[in-house]
């Protein structure tokens, strides 16, 4: 495909960075710092996304995303996941962009991206949704989480002020599909993350407004995004993890999936150990060791999938005696 078309695909594709900008999302405005902070991040996401349309190949836009700093670098990879999920769904894209990249460099990435995936998905027509076959059978989920993300990041009247929910997706239909709503509230629940501006007692005030049932996997998602987006602390911290209540654990286990992601793909940055620190009670190394011993006993159950089984064994570890709170 010669330069001048992918250069065009890439500008008609990708949207206006103004969409990202928090008076445009009407999102709360902590400070100068939290802003700038989650304004880079939707910037450097829509970067990744841009290079996955402009690209030749995966090789080729991987080499762009190396040279996007440290603590921003794996946004840029799940904003490229999306791209190339969406050249995967698109008529004129091609097959199998999202396959060559997780081959490559972006399987170090691999967490954020699948969450990219799931936001091609809140943009794709269904009949072009990817196929789950072709998807890691533990991390799928995670695409579910992405597009609980975008719906509240871009339609937050209706599924944050509004809870709505979105059940019987056809996706994943013949994998525990009725476990789809808890994944897609993990999504909503990062984005809380950004729709509170990391306030994190506005963000905790937010997630007691949804009903009980849905309030751990919120926390979880939030907990998430305070440990590998940043933007809090340590008094912050310290709000989220008191305001949690009996949801200290998940909090605590979406911690330790932000410090895994980070140290898989080698970006791990102060702010994660901070986090991890008072929501996890360990170093990041410590509470990614602990999603690793978990995910070797992790199974699928009659009545949950094999994701949510290794998330509820990460929280048990964190509620057992000395928990979050071990020195």
């Amino acid at each position: 495909m010669p330069n001048s078309w992918r250069a065009l695909r890439r500008r008609i594709l990708t949207p206006n960075t103004r969409e990202t900008l928090l008076d445009t999302r009407g999102f709360h405005k902590k400070n100068r710092a939290s802003q700038d902070l989650l304004e880079t991040v939707g910037r450097t996401f829509l970067e990744g996304y841009g290079h996955a349309m402009e690209a030749r190949t995966t090789a080729e836009a991987e080499e762009r995303l190396e040279r996007i700093p440290t603590q921003f670098r794996g946004f840029a990879y799940e904003g490229a996941g999306m791209g190339f999920a969406m050249l995967d769904g698109l008529p004129f894209g091609g097959r199998g962009s999202v396959d060559r990249f997780l081959a490559g460099r972006g399987d170090r990435h691999n967490y954020m991206v699948y969450v990219g995936i799931g936001w091609a998905m809140a943009r794709l027509p269904r009949f072009r949704w990817p196929a789950i076959d072709r998807l890691d059978p533990l991390l799928r989920w995670l695409v579910l989480d992405g597009y609980g993300f975008h719906q509240a990041y871009f339609h937050t009247d209706r599924y944050v002020h509004g809870q709505q929910q979105d059940t019987g997706l056809p996706w994943p239909a013949h994998n525990h599909p009725g476990y789809a709503a808890n994944a897609i509230d993990q999504g909503i629940g990062r984005a809380l993350w950004f729709i509170g501006g990391t306030e994190a007692d506005l963000v905790a005030t937010m997630i007691e407004k949804f009903p009980e049932r849905r309030r751990g996997d919120l926390y979880s998602g939030a907990g998430l995004a305070a440990s590998y987006a940043g933007g809090a602390e340590e008094n912050e911290l310290l709000v989220l993890r008191e305001r949690a209540g009996v949801y200290r654990p998940l909090v605590a286990q979406g911690s330790a999936f932000a410090a895994e992601a980070r140290i898989r793909a080698g970006l791990v940055v102060p702010h994660t150990a901070l986090a991890t620190g008072i929501l996890c009670g360990l170093p990041p190394a410590e509470a990614a060791q602990i999603t690793l011993d978990a995910r070797q006993a992790a199974s699928a159950t009659a009545g949950q999938p094999a994701y949510e089984v290794w998330r509820q064994l990460i929280a048990d570890e964190f509620a057992a005696p000395g928990g979050v709170d071990r020195p």
